[in-house]
């Protein structure tokens, strides 16, 4: 592995103290470092291009889930040759937790960023359109509608300041009610189509969420596939049966070394490339933990291998 001569840093102000990232870089020997500030109406992007141009081999994205993504998406669409790596400093920091990335520690986040061997990972891609929203948005870890995009609309942003993503399980409830059951198209690469009632639908790259719960326990974010969760739920018995799969068989037992994760009556997997799916009515869209507003339709696709994460 080549070492990085020059570092750009993408760096989110609101997120945390620049010093203590500072301190962290300038115990490493590299030849330059410039530094790149998000705005507050763009998460990332603009901040990567110019990293790229001041001639940046190697990004550092400091920031939360929303500045790496911002920085992955401008790698993956650019082609540049340029390898990331992730100072995870935000509430969720799902890639990160995904990949083993140090959590609450700037300093081994650099280390790890400036020592550690590239892998390259798959983004998935999905546009969207819904009532004034016709977009396309990355995605390193998963997006989708239900549980997944209430959890973010309902938590409450002082709690989340305060407890972290424990925040997002006091939003649970509220999650739950505000989602409801609808009919949805979902059409794959091959051209089958088929009807399904849909209370959550999530499409990931990658299938740990905040706390280690193993939402999708066989993605893989290097396998050039993208893997679909499809929630219906409707009762008290559904509930019980697909939080005790989620949230315990593939979440805590997990984490305690129990490899024996069960499936549910109530869950429907499957590993596809492409996905077009068009709901019955709009619904709330997230992607790797941005709120995108409501949408009607989406046409989801993997890119693979788009780009190199140390």
């Amino acid at each position: 592995m080549a070492q990085a001569t020059h570092i750009g840093i993408v760096f989110n102000p609101s997120k945390g103290s620049r010093d203590e990232l500072e301190a962290a870089v300038s115990a490493v020997a590299v030849e330059t470092v410039t530094w790149h500030e998000t705005e507050v109406d763009d998460p990332g992007i603009s901040a990567a291009r110019a990293a790229i141009d001041a001639g940046a081999d190697l990004i550092l994205a400091a920031g939360g889930d929303g500045t790496v993504r911002a920085v992955a998406a401008h790698l993956g669409e650019s082609g540049a040759d340029v390898d990331l790596g992730i100072v995870p400093l935000g509430t969720g920091n799902l890639l990160a937790r995904n990949l083993d990335v140090p959590l609450g520690d700037v300093r081994a986040a650099v280390e790890r960023a400036l020592n550690g061997e590239p892998r390259a990972i798959d983004l998935g891609w999905a546009e969207v359109e819904g009532d004034g929203i016709d977009e396309r948005y990355a995605f390193a870890v998963m997006a989708g509608f239900g549980i997944d995009a209430h959890m973010i609309t309902e938590t409450d942003d002082d709690l989340k300041d305060k407890a972290g993503w424990l925040a997002y399980v006091e939003s649970l409830g509220r999650a739950v009610s505000a989602s409801e059951v609808i009919r949805v198209t979902l059409t794959f690469a091959d051209g089958e189509s088929e009807e399904d009632d849909a209370h959550t639908l999530i499409v990931g790259n990658c299938g740990t969420l905040q706390g280690g719960f193993t939402l999708l326990p066989d993605a893989d974010p290097s396998d050039g596939e993208l893997d679909l969760f499809v929630l219906d739920a409707e009762g008290v018995g559904g509930w019980a049966d697909t939080l005790k799969n989620v949230v315990w068989d593939n979440g805590i037992a997990r984490l305690f070394g129990s490899d024996d994760a069960q499936s549910s009556d109530s869950v429907t997997h499957r590993r596809l490339t492409k996905l077009g799916l068009d709901l019955a009515e709009p619904r709330v869209f997230e992607v790797d933990g941005d709120d995108i507003g409501e949408i009607t339709r989406a046409s989801i696709s993997v890119q693979p291998a788009a780009i190199r994460v140390r």
